[in-house]
């Protein structure tokens, strides 16, 4: 699955708001410098997102990865909004998990992307939640 796809659906997010801005823009920025995406292109991404992928073309990682920058991004700016956990819950069941994986999720993703979570212990957790 492409890095444009997934900065896709983060921007989604990001907008729900109604405001692409903040912690919640630079770590957007930041996921897309690191993978090779300009500015240019995220901007154009804010404009005209991408749909989800197909969940056939999905590999397993490729769904964590989603969830994972998801609670991320929603977490950043310490304002979690109600739309902002329906949008990722909604995401969650469109790519094959239960709803309440968001929720197992946020209580283990800190808000701050400087301070790491034991991503092996989350791929684990995730998997109790496969649809």
């Amino acid at each position: 699955m492409s890095i444009k796809s997934k900065l896709s659906v983060l921007v989604q997010l990001a907008n729900i708001d109604g405001e692409f801005a903040g912690e919640e823009k630079d770590l957007i920025y930041m996921i897309g410098k690191a993978n090779g995406v300009s500015e240019d292109q995220i901007n154009d991404m804010v404009d005209n997102p991408e749909p989800l992928p197909p969940l056939s073309t999905m590999t397993e990682d490729d769904r964590f990865e989603y969830l994972f920058h998801l609670v991320q991004l929603m977490k950043i700016d310490s304002q979690v909004y109600l739309s902002e956990i329906k949008f990722c819950e909604e995401l969650a069941e469109r790519i094959g998990f239960k709803r309440s994986v968001i929720s197992e999720l946020s209580s283990r993703i800190y808000s701050d992307p400087a301070i790491a979570s034991d991503v092996s212990s989350l791929k684990r957790a995730v998997k109790k939640y496969k649809n």
